[in-house]
């Protein structure tokens, strides 16, 4: 058992002891009393640096610590006023003007200006950031040129502060998604004083997320981080909304183990999980009232694949594995049936885009495929990797598919679990043979799904390149007169990435955790986004106000 499992099982086991020895009230209890909700988020945070973090469990407490131009309604998706109380768009598409809110502040005070925002995307599209999300700013006029080195001014960006309060963005081309990534992290604003207080700009990991140094611009502040144990944040008293924040804090708690974050479920600890254990999902299916909540998520399970790594260099070697991956199995027994088999990246139906479906399940075409590349019946083989964050669930899908390939191949694979901050340093470094990832809509268009394969791209670490696809995906398809010629160029792209196959899709995601009944305000929606403004806690003995 790893140490930080073992440590949490222990504070698990104590708590539960203590509370049947002096009656003591259970968190969720308590939560529901003083107004603080308490999460389980996964894991361990990578970080709290808008322009350097890259995964859901930080997004979530960057949802609460920050606020973006817009934010998204949890019930409908549909943007709402954040740090913008209102915006234009030109006629042609090409200039989007923002209004600052003059009641916005800093956590410390300071009025949220548009120079904010201009200093904040210079910093996170600056190359010696490192930002991992930079590409999804390359809307912006001069922002690949200056993201890639090739413009050295960052005044040449196409985002410039008209006044305290005016923030204008200049586009290459009119982008139906690009008010939704105002509500990404990565365009967050962050405190440049705060910032160059404790390093340059562009330093990572510094002292200044830390609970005592950060100023944020959210619903809430930060209060304290207890690494592997906890953070806290409380209310905001200088968030120009407040009004509307019932809630009075949120606990975050790393729950990489799901089994015992179900236990911590059970035991009053947590009114919400971040997943559900497989094998006890049907217990709660059957249960009346259920506290499980399922619902479809805009996402794709699958592995990564090192283009650049032997044997997976070799594309008939890819094919071979991906053909091999019986994903109806898979679904249908590992997975409860609550998820869907996934053969391309963009999941099916996106604003109506439908992918392209080149593959199936066919071991004799593998088997062939697999002798072409030099190993006949799996002789000859090299060995290979498997890679996946420690997680029961990913742990069962590796453990099904290593058994998988071994019938069908006659090949050995290896499997190797890594805590987070590991395993994504791995990814960062290409230090791997095949890894499990998955990748969550940050907006609702295909090309928040394509657009991580670009040649280069922060996100994109199989080695993939072509030049034609980074055309099709930079170029053409903004250009598109309309959406179904939009579509058809993304179609197009997906295939040829799929053609070459630097990733095996495995499923599209579902949402599957526990929320308590006191929970209220927290629909469950395609993208899974969390907006802490319209979550309240009340116990089922108190119906007042409902």
């Amino acid at each position: 058992m790893p140490f930080n499992t073992l440590k949490l099982f222990i504070i698990i086991l104590f708590s539960c002891l203590l509370m049947a020895c002096i009656g003591g009230e259970s968190k969720v209890t308590t939560g529901n009393r003083d107004g603080i909700l308490h999460l389980g988020n996964g894991t361990e945070p990578q970080g709290l640096d808008p322009h350097v973090v890259t995964g859901v469990p930080e997004s979530r407490i960057l949802r609460a610590l920050f606020e973006g131009l817009v934010v998204k309604n949890p019930y409908t998706l549909e943007l709402e006023p954040g740090v913008a109380q209102r915006w234009e768009t030109s006629e042609d598409g090409l200039v989007l003007t923002f209004h600052i809110n003059p009641a916005a502040r800093w956590s410390n005070g300071d009025p949220v200006t548009a120079h904010d925002y201009v200093w904040s995307w210079q910093r996170a599209m600056n190359p010696a950031m490192g930002n991992l999300y930079a590409y999804m700013l390359f809307p912006v006029v001069n922002a690949e040129a200056y993201t890639t080195g090739k413009l050295e001014d960052p005044n040449d960006l196409g985002v410039k502060a008209l006044d305290d309060l005016t923030l204008q963005v200049t586009l290459n081309e009119p982008t139906p998604y690009f008010l939704q990534l105002m509500d990404h992290y990565s365009t967050y604003a962050v405190h440049r004083p705060t910032i160059e207080k404790f390093g340059k700009a562009t330093d990572r990991f510094t002292k200044w997320t830390r609970a005592k140094n950060i100023v944020s611009n959210g619903p809430f502040n930060l209060s304290e981080w207890l690494l592997n144990r906890r953070i806290s944040v409380k209310k905001s008293e200088t968030y120009w909304d407040a009004d509307k924040v019932k809630l009075n804090g949120i606990v975050f708690y790393p729950t990489e183990n799901i089994v015992s974050e179900e236990r911590m479920y059970r035991a009053g600890q947590l009114h919400l999980t971040n997943d559900t254990p497989l094998e006890k999902i049907p217990v709660y299916q059957a249960m009346e009232n259920t506290p499980f909540m399922q619902a479809p998520y805009l996402g794709t399970y699958y592995y990564m694949l090192n283009t650049q790594r032997a044997p997976v260099d070799d594309i008939r070697v890819r094919k071979a594995l991906s053909m091999t991956v019986d994903r109806e199995k898979l679904t249908r027994t590992v997975m409860q049936g609550l998820v869907t088999p996934a053969y391309a990246i963009t999941p099916p139906g996106t604003l109506g885009y439908q992918p392209p479906k080149l593959f199936g399940y066919d071991v004799e075409k593998a088997k062939a495929l697999l002798a072409e590349a030099g190993y006949p019946n799996g002789e000859g083989w090299p060995g290979l990797e498997l890679m996946y964050n420690t997680s029961e669930s990913h742990r069962k899908i590796a453990v099904a598919i290593q058994q998988m390939w071994k019938d069908a191949l006659n090949i050995e694979v290896t499997l190797a679990n890594q805590e987070w901050k590991v395993y994504l340093d791995a990814l960062t470094q290409m230090e791997y043979q095949v890894a499990r990832r998955g990748w969550i809509g940050d907006y609702v268009d295909p090309n928040n799904f394509l657009d991580m394969f670009l040649t280069g791209g922060g996100n994109n670490k199989t080695g993939y390149a072509d030049p034609l696809y980074d055309e099709l995906i930079l170029s053409k398809a903004p250009k598109a007169k309309s959406k179904q010629e939009r579509f058809a160029l993304f179609y197009e792209a997906e295939t040829l990435l799929m053609e070459e196959m630097p990733i095996i899709p495995i499923y599209t995601y579902s949402i599957k955790r526990l929320v308590d009944p006191a929970v209220k305000g927290f629909p469950p929606n395609l993208m899974d986004s969390f907006n802490f403004k319209y979550i309240w806690l009340q116990a089922e003995n108190n119906k007042e106000g409902e």
